[in-house]
């Protein structure tokens, strides 16, 4: 029998270092059909203005979902991207933007502060190692948010 592993879907409040909306699945499940559920629990307790997510995360659903909010998507899509609108234009726009000059693209949206989500990754792993001790699925989900919980507090620990 295959072991295979979690994969842990993170919002990360980029200013407070903090995650503000976790979701774990199985590894069969792909990054861009959790975005709904994160911007939902992310949104709960904040204002979001923009998400920062990298080409996983490219798809009409989730601009369209994002616009829909009044959310900016800043969401690197596909090299090969077509910059006809195929039913979905606020993609088109984006993709028209990074077509034309990534780089600035990159710097009017603070994609650079992408890093922070792979920081709060790192940290976790850190503290409490990539492995979960739990057996079963519905433990493993429990333990890791405990674990973000924890890393929460820590990280908004004054010293």
């Amino acid at each position: 029998m295959k072991r295979g592993y979690l994969k842990i879907h993170v919002a990360v409040d980029i200013r407070k270092k903090k995650v503000v909306s976790l979701e774990v699945t199985s590894e069969e499940v792909h990054d861009g059909k959790v975005m709904k559920k994160l911007v939902k629990g992310a949104s709960e307790n904040n204002g979001i203005k923009r998400v920062l997510a990298d080409g996983a995360y490219d798809s009409k659903k989730n601009f369209r979902y994002l616009a829909r909010k009044g959310i900016e998507a800043a969401i690197k899509v596909r090299k090969n991207s077509s910059g006809k609108a195929m039913g979905c234009y606020p993609r088109k726009l984006v993709v028209l933007q990074q077509l034309s000059d990534f780089d600035k693209w990159k710097s009017s949206v603070s994609y650079g502060q992408r890093w922070m989500a792979e920081s709060v990754f790192s940290a976790i792993k850190r503290m409490f190692g990539e492995y979960v001790m739990a057996r079963n699925y519905q433990n493993m989900v429990k333990e890791m948010f405990l674990k973000v919980s924890l890393y929460n507090m820590f990280a908004g620990m004054k010293l």
